[in-house]
Parts: C-alpha cells; sequence; structure tokens
C-alpha cells in the first residue's frame, strides 16, 4: 500500500544529548505543559517525542529524544539510539544539552563528534545552571568548538527566555506554508475560544425552552462541532503491536518495537495526510491493570496516565487486541474507558496472520463470540489486521475515519421524532407505579459524540430496557456505527425539571463515577434508577391521591 509521509509544516528543533542531562525537562518546558515523563533515572525517553512551540510569534517542532550514546550494550537503547539519529537528519536546528554540574564527561564529547557531522546549526545549552557559580563554570562547555553556549536551568526557567530567542533568530526564515499555517492557527484558536463555553451544559442546565421549541420543529438548535481533523489513539494491553501499527502505517520505524512489554512509555503524536483528511495518530503506552501499575515503576505510571489522556483528547481510539491470545478482561477495561469518555472507537484484531487453519468464517465467528462476550461493545466495528506484514493496515485508518463521521452527524428533529413515534408505537415504555411513560418529541443537542434529548412524561420511571431499545432503534435508522450515544431523559413539566440518562451499550449518558464490576468490566451503574420496585403492568396503584415516601 502506498504510505503517506508525516506532516511537519513547521521547522523542526531537536533536543539531544547524552542520557540524563534533562533533555525531556527542556522539552517540557519550551512546549509548556508535561508531555514527556521525566524521572531522576537515565533511559527514561525512547521514542521521539513530538511537541508544538510558540515564541515571538514563531512556531516550530520540538523534538526529545534518548541520550546519545555510542555503545549503548542493550538491545532497545540500539533501537533508541536510532530514534535519536533520526532526528539529528530531519532536525532545522539542534540544542545540544549538556550538564553543568556533572561538567564535561567523555560522553559529552562522543555526543558531540556524532552532532559534528549534522547538516544543521547546533546551540549547546548548558543545564542545570541555577545560580551564578554554575553559570560561570558552564563557559567549559566552549570548548567543545560550538560558538553558541547558554547556561539555562530547564527545571526553574532560568535562561530558557534567551535561549529561545537564540533558537528563533537560528532558525529559517519562514515559508510560506508556515505563514499561511499561522493564519489558519489564528482563526481555529479565535474560533475554539468561542467554543470553549461548553453548548451541551449550558443548554441542559438552562436552556429548556430552546430544546422544547427545537424539538417540536419551531426552530433549530445552533451547535458546532469541536474539532475539524482527525485524531487518533492507538490504546490495548502492553505488547499487542500498537508501535508496529504505527510504522506500519507510516511506513517507517516512527516508534521503538520490541518484544518487551513496555517499550513505549509516552503517548507519540504524529501527523499524516490520509487522503484530504489531516490525521494526528497517538501511540500511546499499554495500559495495564490498575494494580500492577500501583506497585511498579515511577515511569510505568506516569506511561498509563498518559495513555489515557490521549484518549481524552483523541476522537476515535484504535483498541488493538492480540487475536491470537483473544479478547481479555483488561481489553474490556479499556474498551469501557474509551466508551465512557464518550470517543469513538473501532477494534483491530492484530496479529491474524498467526492464527491458523482459518476459513472464510472465522472472522465472523470471532467477533460474534466477543460481542457475546461484551454486548456493551457490539457498536463498534472490528476489523483482522497484522501490523507486522501490514495486511489491511490501511483499513484501521478507513474505519476511524469513517467513525469520525459518525461521531458528527447530524439528525433533523423532524426526522427524528418520526422514528421516534414510530418506535413508541411498535413498543410501548413499561408501565410504572405512576402511570404509563409517555415520550412526546426528542432533539439531538450535541455531536462527537451524538446526543439526544427526550421529553417524556414520567421520566424517571422509563426503564433501562426501553432506553437501550430507543438506541437500537436510532442505531437501525441512522447508523452511527463506532461512536456511543447520549440519552438524556428530561421531564416535560414546565414548573419542575428532572433529567434521568439513558445508558446504553455505548456509554451513554454523562460522565459518572469508574466502579466496574469484575463479571463485566468497564461497565458502569445507572447514575439515575426507577423509584419504585419491580412489578408487573397491572400492579395496583394507590387512589388516596398520596404519594409514597418512595416514589418521592
Amino acid at each position: 500500500m502506498a504510505h503517506n509521509p508525516p506532516v511537519t509544516p513547521l521547522p523542526i528543533v531537536a533536543i539531544v544529548g547524552r542520557p540524563n542531562v534533562g533533555k525531556s525537562t527542556l522539552f517540557n518546558r519550551i512546549v509548556g505543559r508535561r508531555t514527556a515523563i521525566v524521572e531522576d533515572r537515565a533511559r527514561t525517553t525512547r521514542d521521539r517525542i513530538y511537541g508544538d512551540a510558540d515564541w515571538n510569534g514563531r512556531r516550530f517542532i520540538v523534538v526529545d529524544t534518548g541520550g546519545l550514546e555510542v555503545h549503548p550494550g542493550d538491545p532497545i537503547e540500539e533501537k533508541v539510539q536510532e530514534q535519536a539519529r533520526l532526528a539529528i537528519n530531519e532536525a532545522d536546528l539542534i540544542l545540544f544539552v549538556v550538564d553543568s554540574i556533572a561538567g564535561l564527561t567523555p560522553a559529552d564529547w562522543e555526543a558531540a563528534d556524532i552532532l559534528r557531522t549534522a547538516k544543521a546549526p547546533v546551540l549547546v545549552a548548558a543545564n542545570k545552571s541555577d545560580n551564578d557559580k554554575r553559570e560561570l563554570e558552564a563557559a567549559e562547555f566552549y570548548s567543545l568548538g560550538w560558538e553558541e553556549t547558554y547556561p539555562i536551568s530547564a527545571a526553574h526557567g532560568r535562561g530558557v527566555a534567551d535561549l529561545l530567542d537564540a533558537v528563533v533568530w537560528a532558525l529559517p526564515p519562514e515559508s510560506e506554508k508556515e505563514i499561511a499555517r499561522k493564519k489558519r492557527a489564528a482563526e481555529a484558536d479565535e474560533w475554539a475560544k468561542e467554543m470553549a463555553a461548553g453548548r451541551l451544559s449550558q443548554i441542559l442546565d438552562g436552556d429548556e425552552a430552546a430544546i422544547e421549541m427545537a424539538a417540536e420543529g419551531e426552530t433549530d438548535l445552533d451547535f458546532e462541532d469541536e474539532e475539524q481533523s482527525v485524531s487518533i489513539a492507538l490504546v490495548g494491553r502492553p505488547n499487542v503491536g500498537k508501535s508496529s501499527l504505527l510504522n506500519s502505517l507510516l511506513g517507517e520505524d516512527r516508534a521503538i518495537v520490541s518484544d518487551i512489554p513496555g517499550t513505549t512509555r509516552d503517548a507519540i503524536d504524529t501527523h499524516l495526510t490520509w487522503g484530504r483528511s489531516d490525521i494526528v495518530i497517538i501511540d500511546t503506552a499499554g495500559i495495564k491493570r490498575p494494580g500492577k501499575v500501583a506497585g511498579g515503576p515511577a515511569a510505568e505510571k506516569y506511561s498509563t496516565m498518559r495513555a489515557l489522556k490521549a484518549v481524552e483528547r483523541a476522537d476515535v481510539a484504535v483498541l488493538v487486541i492480540d487475536a491470537f491470545e483473544g479478547l481479555t478482561s483488561q481489553d474490556a477495561h479499556v474498551a469501557g474507558f474509551v466508551s465512557d469518555e464518550g470517543r469513538g472507537l473501532v477494534i483491530a484484531l492484530n496479529k491474524w496472520d498467526l492464527l491458523e487453519e482459518k476459513t472464510g468464517k472465522t472472522f465472523d465467528e470471532y467477533v460474534d463470540s466477543m460481542r457475546r462476550e461484551v454486548p456493551f461493545l457490539d457498536f463498534a466495528p472490528f476489523v483482522s489486521i497484522s501490523a507486522k506484514t501490514g495486511q489491511r493496515v490501511g483499513r484501521v485508518l478507513e474505519l476511524a475515519v469513517d467513525v469520525w463521521g459518525e461521531r458528527r452527524k447530524r439528525i433533523p428533529t423532524p426526522e427524528l421524532n418520526k422514528i421516534i413515534r414510530a418506535a413508541g408505537l411498535r413498543q410501548a415504555p413499561p408501565t410504572g407505579k405512576l402511570g404509563p411513560p409517555k415520550i412526546f418529541y426528542a432533539t439531538q443537542v450535541a455531536v462527537a459524540p451524538p446526543t439526544f434529548v427526550f421529553f417524556a412524561r414520567h421520566a424517571a420511571q422509563i426503564h433501562f430496557s426501553y432506553k437501550r431499545f430507543l438506541e437500537n432503534q436510532l442505531r437501525a435508522e441512522f447508523g452511527f456505527d463506532g461512536t456511543p450515544l447520549r440519552l438524556f431523559f428530561r421531564e416535560r413539566a414546565s414548573g419542575r425539571t428532572m433529567i434521568t440518562e439513558g445508558r446504553g451499550r455505548g456509554g451513554n449518558g454523562a460522565p459518572r463515577p469508574r466502579p466496574s464490576g469484575p463479571d463485566r468490566p468497564g461497565i458502569r451503574s445507572t447514575a439515575v434508577k426507577a423509584p419504585i420496585r419491580k412489578g408487573t403492568a397491572g400492579s395496583k396503584r394507590s387512589t388516596s391521591g398520596k404519594r409514597n415516601p418512595r416514589q418521592g
């Protein structure tokens, strides 16, 4: 298959140096957030980590790398060196970071020898110069042969502004693409500020009249998409092939691949052009069980946190599963987290080439078995792939982009209510103690994920099973493949408003506490339960006119 190269329209600044001199700390300081994992231990960073930076109106890409070593003596560290050298080759400017406390070391000389062959200019940053004495001692690094040497303290920010001034001055002139991109980014930032008010919460909390008018077809609600680009997170357990899938999609060794679980530690963003779509692919560390993370090294804890954060900022998550091992409880837990966050979901069955005696029915039987085991995943599409051989890896992006579109699907209110009325005629809500619930109308109030508000009589009595029935009707009519739906049920009475949430297999409802039972991992309990005990539709009701306290 044809691969598209990563999109890097901005100049690239690579941060390099021997291990444990503070490269990741400087990277985080420049990008303005804790993107790279920082630990007081050498060889924490492995892959190339990219981040966007802006200084004095000039935007550029910063790349964090693993420590430069001539003879690392470890198979994974050998690949770390390959990643560092790739960053050096693609850089427009190199920041050579050294340690003022340790002084000039033989490892610094070895790293300097590697950098002398680089085509890009080099600035020396003498890190950990957090007082006047160490700033003076940093002068010894001039002996490395570069004229531009800046004493800094990445941890405290001392001297970093002067370094960034020099970086901007040394970068190549802005290209036409950079200028055009800057203009588009400024427009997007302005638009994002206008959209930052959280329209859904405002609608649900206050603008009841607007919703009712829209639901009755008198007006249209005004809501917009949050994102226009496609952000895809590769998630799953350790050692299932996420980094191999990323490399196969890009056609290059973007991430380190090893049979050793836990090789990837940071969440790595890669920009890619796919057809007409601009895609950001986020490779994440393997998500381990909470018990293992709590008792493991700090780097593993931060890796898991970054992986979960990657899901929160993604549009669609691709859950990579080892087809040879099958679906595990941890896979279901990760899928439940994705669904509860309202993100789209594609399930990729990796290592499909390792399955023996496959037939034309093997895939369907495999998927049917998993859907029976975890029925809350029945909205997610499956695809069988081999990241190692490249088999059907392009299909992963095709499905992810399709799901991205499904998350932004808008249903006109008249068409929606036509389906809701037909569903009510086909199957009425079960009768409760307060009387038979009745749904009057519904309207869509948001996208990404699609969110619907239903106005009903006795909304709190609408049973979970009927909410699932309505969700199934929406999916049968409008698709919504790969995306969870959020269904809210509101009492129509004008004097007092009550909201209950629909909890379907796609993770419906607002965010809730995150317990998960041992037999159904990743599934949360319903936030609002019916205020009555289970009974038959013909159960007797009180005629005294007094409400039972249990019904309040």
